[in-house]
């Protein structure tokens, strides 16, 4: 199985218009176009019955006291976890491609709606539920696609990494406000086969990428 993203290759650097947040030399950040990229994959076992995607960034830190903060950087040498973008389930056999912007083309405050999608889809919630949990601007459940927002003070590239899975069932089953490792948990044991690709993304301008 291939999958190809038209926006950047293999290890290359993501394109800001498919990011959450840009840089920005006055204020660190600022919000961007939050385009979710195209993507295209074929060669899929023919008993393939639906697609799901996922993007996960794997570099998150694990400890948030040094995130944003000024005077502060977040080391290299801090232990990451996984970090759900997007999480969508039940795309059609037939479905071989999705335009950019097709999902998700803007941010919305509160959260994009779900988990019914395009094409007869169903999108999880992303962690940015979680990351915007006690802030009453932005507070909700986030579905669908939300781009790279990576801290400024950190020291590493993060990489984002989008997934296709080829799947043996029709529905996946999972149900409501599903997350990123319900997905993943419950498409064990139905994986024909998947692809992936990795984008690189950073705010902090001291790193090289």
């Amino acid at each position: 199985m291939k999958l190809a993203i038209p926006g950047f290759a293999d290890g290359a650097a993501i394109a800001a218009k498919h990011a959450f947040c840009a840089a920005d030399p006055t204020n660190h950040v600022r919000m961007s176009e939050n385009r979710n990229p195209a993507l295209s994959w074929s060669e899929a076992p023919a008993a393939t019955r639906s697609f799901a995607i996922l993007c996960h960034d794997p570099d998150v830190p694990s400890v948030g006291t040094d995130v944003n903060q000024a005077g502060r950087t977040i080391p290299a040498s801090l232990p990451r976890v996984d970090f759900f973008h997007w999480v969508l389930v039940d795309l059609p056999a037939s479905v071989t491609s999705i335009g950019e912007g097709e999902f998700s083309s803007a941010i919305v405050a509160n959260g994009k709606p779900g988990p019914a999608a395009a094409r007869g889809s169903r999108q999880g919630v992303n962690d940015y539920t979680g990351w915007f949990a006690d802030d009453p601007a932005m507070a909700g459940q986030y579905f669908g696609y939300d781009g790279p927002c990576p801290p400024w003070n950190d020291e590493i590239v993060h990489h984002y990494v989008f997934t296709v899975f080829a799947l043996d069932v029709a529905r996946l089953p999972v149900e409501g406000a599903f997350t990123g490792p319900d997905a993943r948990k419950a498409m064990e044991g139905h994986v024909l086969a998947q692809a992936s690709v990795t984008g690189l993304y950073a705010l902090n301008p001291k790193v090289k990428f």
